[in-house]
């Protein structure tokens, strides 16, 4: 049901959403930028509508509100393990709908690719998704060329416009907070985009000889293994694990899973010291072949999402769509040549 309020009381309805969720957006980090005077726009807990950037796409995506960077799995001593306690709050996340079709992607990965994750499924069972629609392309996305421009999948609609805001809300449990305000009801329809800057042809029928193609290396070259691109993801899921030894006790202490990247040096090294893949090259291959062919064969729909946080954080400035798409001229050439 759509609703309009006033920007008075949509805080209202805010801080009485407060006491029962923990509301994460997009937010600017004054600062805190990877150079020298700039900010990064990221997500946190925020306390109103007017803390959240609700013009830019930000710089790093939702999951660390699902996934945290670091996260302690359990506690143990010389007797026994105890798994910490979840947050006592529902957790209401503000998104885009290239993030929003990411969260399927990464309940695929963690609740229905063998034995559910424990961490990741119940804090996804508090989670609520608050659509924040697009009036505009970003400058690298290409959401429209994949798909995941338009998503229904949300709980709540916002959208602020000068002194009204507009509200859509799918969910009974978040509607019943509008319903107290002395709401309008009207036809609410989230803003999307139609077209991007960067358009994107995936390419089909990808095998076993593409690996041998030359522009895994053309593009591995430049890559520098700092897995940015990888961080910056909203369906990138690789983690590594590491045991905190306390200091007072050795035999004491805590296992905790920490985001990794599968395009670092030594990801795929394993006892004897060998190395899958050795060459940035090869990483490049198989974070693209993955993104792209290899999950879609498995769960019917690509990795990626469009977002195109990759290409704006890569310090080598190398372009994942371009790739693609020079994948897609080649798979073309072929079958014309064949």
């Amino acid at each position: 049901m759509g609703y309009q309020v006033s920007k008075e009381a949509a805080d209202r309805i805010f801080a009485q959403l407060r006491q029962n969720y923990d509301i994460f957006a997009p937010k600017v980090f004054a600062g805190e930028g990877c150079f020298s005077d700039t900010d990064v726009i990221r997500y946190g807990k925020v306390d109103s509508l007017d803390e959240i950037e609700w013009e830019r796409r930000s710089d790093y995506s939702f999951k660390e509100a699902l996934l945290a960077v670091n996260e302690t799995l359990f506690y143990f001593t010389e007797d026994e393990t105890t798994v910490p306690a979840c947050t006592e709050k529902k957790i209401l996340i503000f998104l885009r709908s290239c993030d929003l079709h990411a969260v399927k992607r990464l309940d695929t990965i963690y609740l229905e690719n063998g034995p559910e994750d424990f961490y990741y499924k119940r804090l996804r069972e508090k989670a609520s998704f608050a659509l924040m629609g697009c009036a505009q392309t970003c400058d690298t996305g290409f959401c429209a060329s994949i798909g995941t421009d338009r998503c229904d999948s949300y709980d709540l609609y916002l959208k602020l416009a000068g002194n009204a805001v507009s509200v859509d809300c799918k969910s009974p449990e978040l509607q019943s907070y509008f319903e107290k305000e002395d709401a309008k009801t009207c036809d609410v329809q989230p803003d999307y985009v139609t077209e991007n800057i960067e358009k994107v042809t995936l390419p089909k029928d990808l095998s076993v000889d593409d690996f041998s193609d030359p522009i895994w290396e053309e593009y591995g070259s430049r890559c520098i293994g700092c897995g940015r691109c990888n961080f910056v993801c909203p369906t990138c899921t690789c983690f590594t694990m590491q045991d905190i030894l306390y200091r007072d006790n050795e035999n004491v202490g805590e296992r905790r899973r920490v985001w990794a990247s599968c395009q670092v040096d030594g990801y795929t090294e394993i006892a004897g010291g060998v190395d899958f893949r050795k060459t940035q090259g090869e990483r490049m291959r198989f974070k693209v072949m993955h993104k792209i062919c290899d999950f879609e064969k498995r769960f019917g729909s690509t990795m990626c999402v469009g977002c195109g946080r990759c290409d704006t954080v890569c310090p080598e400035y190398i372009s994942y769509t371009t790739l693609i798409n020079k994948l897609s001229q080649r798979k073309k050439a072929q079958k014309e040549d064949a």
